[in-house]
């Protein structure tokens, strides 16, 4: 009788034993002042379940909290760039305070115009400004890509439209979209993780084409560099849309370029977000598998020398599954600061002296964010690999155990923080959930449009 009662208590709460269930069966009752015998009584199968429930701790297996760790992570992406979307490319701080009133301390819609903006001088048919290119190229924005946003990329709409125009408070930009649909993707495809590296990239290839060039998948007004160039090349390419075709264009694009005349405008940190779904897939497996087959689809969309790019997203992608799998993110954030890569010990003197200038002003003050406002204007406020990497690292450093306060900084010092704030979102959530610490339920509650896409995965696949 016992043995069936446990199995089927078994059941219904997933890990109550049968020694545990005698001990839950087996109650001491108050008994008169003549006997205090214990009484055992056998109360019904609810209540059995429900004290085995209140008594059940939460579960700290390692592949638990790395569950934990990767789902907080994609959320920390979200909220970094849906966060920074209003404030995108304000490159004077103090715009911040006067278009919005104050810092920023949640979400906001964009102000239709930017102070900043150069939107209009950007190319619409390919990678940097209009006047780079030595031919003339018929635009992608409105015919490829973008399809209704073309008329806010000329100088008909004016020098100061904003590049993320018509969005709502806790949209994301299309960077963080493309990111949450490579996690998408990866669910649907390689649900059990048996898939060859190869074939899941070009079943993500596959996905991220037939995503930009369908009207109305997104709300971005704005595409980087890498889409346009990217497009720019498949179409006299022939438009492929096959994985297979698709991966054969990419490759041979990767081949050509890689050993050619660089583009300076990929080399940026835009080129992590896409990224980061990759370190998550390969969070189980070895570091050097994780770095593999991350840097290999980044060169598919960015196919600059080795050199220009491959050691920054090596150095990220260490990072994040590092701290996905456990590791201290104050520690590994220390370690990328002194690696020549960022500039060894000369920039970590800097990052010392910030830090305690930082640390003389009360948390939260003006004082202290005009302290991270130089610090990641000498580090790097653009969006150029190096410099904007070592104010992530640096960020990193200083928040490692406050999600919500470095994201929010990050915001608020202003320049590329959009794709530094997803790459950083991801980076401190990691660590947030691998600790065990809930992200803010605001942050949570308030992202836009992504968030019911986000919710969906979550709840019927894991990443």
């Amino acid at each position: 009788m016992l043995s069936g009662v446990s199995a089927l208590v078994t059941r219904c709460v997933g890990c109550i034993t049968t020694a545990s269930l005698v001990s839950l069966l087996c109650v001491t009752k108050t008994q008169s002042a003549v006997s205090a015998t214990p009484t055992c009584h056998r109360p019904g199968l609810p209540e059995v379940i429900w004290r085995g429930l209140t008594t059940q701790t939460t579960s700290t297996s390692p592949m638990d909290k790395l569950h934990d760790a990767k789902e907080a992570c994609l959320w920390g992406l979200l909220i970094g760039d849906a966060l920074s979307m209003p404030v995108h490319w304000y490159y004077d701080a103090d715009d911040i305070k006067r278009d919005y009133g104050k810092w920023l301390t949640g979400y906001v819609a964009p102000k239709k115009h930017h102070p900043s903006s150069i939107m209009s001088l950007s190319a619409t048919g390919g990678s940097g400004r209009s006047g780079f290119s030595m031919q003339k190229e018929e635009p992608l924005i409105g015919n490829v890509i973008l399809h209704d946003k073309l008329q806010y990329w000329t100088k008909s709409a004016g020098a100061s439209v904003h590049y993320h125009q018509g969005m709502s408070a806790g949209d994301n930009t299309l960077n963080a979209l493309c990111a949450l649909r490579v996690c998408q993707t990866m669910a649907r495809v390689d649900p059990d993780g048996d898939l060859s590296p190869r074939d899941l990239r070009s079943a993500v290839l596959a996905d991220y084409v037939t995503f930009l060039t369908t009207p109305g998948s997104h709300n971005d007004t704005y595409a980087e560099s890498f889409h346009r160039a990217f497009f720019r090349d498949w179409i006299p390419a022939g438009k492929p849309v096959g994985k297979d075709e698709l991966m054969k264009f990419a490759e041979k694009r990767y081949k050509e370029q890689s050993s050619g005349r660089a583009d300076s405008q990929l080399a940026v940190i835009g080129a992590f977000v896409m990224a980061v779904p990759f370190v998550l897939h390969s969070a189980h497996l070895p570091e050097a598998e994780a770095v593999r087959n991350t840097v290999d689809f980044v060169r598919l969309t960015h196919p600059l020398p080795p050199s220009q790019l491959e050691p920054y997203v090596e150095l990220y992608v260490k990072s994040l599954h590092a701290v996905l799998n456990g590791a201290s993110l104050q520690e590994k954030a220390a370690e990328a600061l002194q690696s020549p890569l960022l500039g060894g010990s000369g920039t970590w003197k800097r990052v010392q002296a910030f830090s305690s200038e930082a640390a003389g002003y009360a948390k939260g003050s003006d004082m202290r964010l005009s302290v991270y406002q130089e610090a990641v204007g000498h580090f790097g406020l653009a969006c150029y690999i190096r410099g904007s990497l070592t104010s992530l690292f640096f960020l990193a450093h200083e928040f490692h155990d406050d999600m919500e306060g470095g994201v929010l900084t990050n915001t608020n010092v202003g320049g590329e923080n959009c794709h530094r704030g997803a790459a950083l979102g991801a980076l401190l959530a990691a660590a947030a959930g691998r600790s065990g610490q809930p992200l803010p339920q605001g942050l949570k509650d308030g992202l836009g449009s992504a968030r019911n896409d986000l919710m969906a995965l979550l709840a019927n696949s894991k990443l």
